[in-house]
């Protein structure tokens, strides 16, 4: 593996959370569609499994909520994800800023 290509696996696959938090600022997300919406947004495809466990890891932490709407669960971001979110973003920032 070349030092980008783990570079990229570290910033996409292996960090999903940060990805399904900023969908879900945009709009109500549900598990099924997770996988599309990232792979369409972000051109990347994340395992089937790893979605529904790092949503269901957000939710027991406080980072998103959910409420059942018909046969959906549907997730929103909370107030403490969108600062972790905010967090994040401000951090790729900063490298940026360092690397250029």
């Amino acid at each position: 593996m070349t030092p980008f290509d783990h570079f990229k696996k570290s910033n996409t696959t292996d960090n999903l959370w940060l990805y399904i938090l900023y969908l879900a600022k945009k709009e109500p997300v549900w598990a099924y569609n997770l996988r599309s919406q990232i792979e369409k947004n972000f051109k990347f495809k994340p395992g089937m499994v790893s979605a529904y466990r790092v949503l269901y890891r957000l939710e027991v932490d406080g980072f998103v909520e959910s409420q059942q709407e018909g046969r959906r669960r549907v997730y929103k971001i909370t107030k403490k994800g969108e600062e972790e979110l905010k967090k994040a973003i401000n951090f790729f920032e900063e490298i940026k800023e360092k690397l250029e």
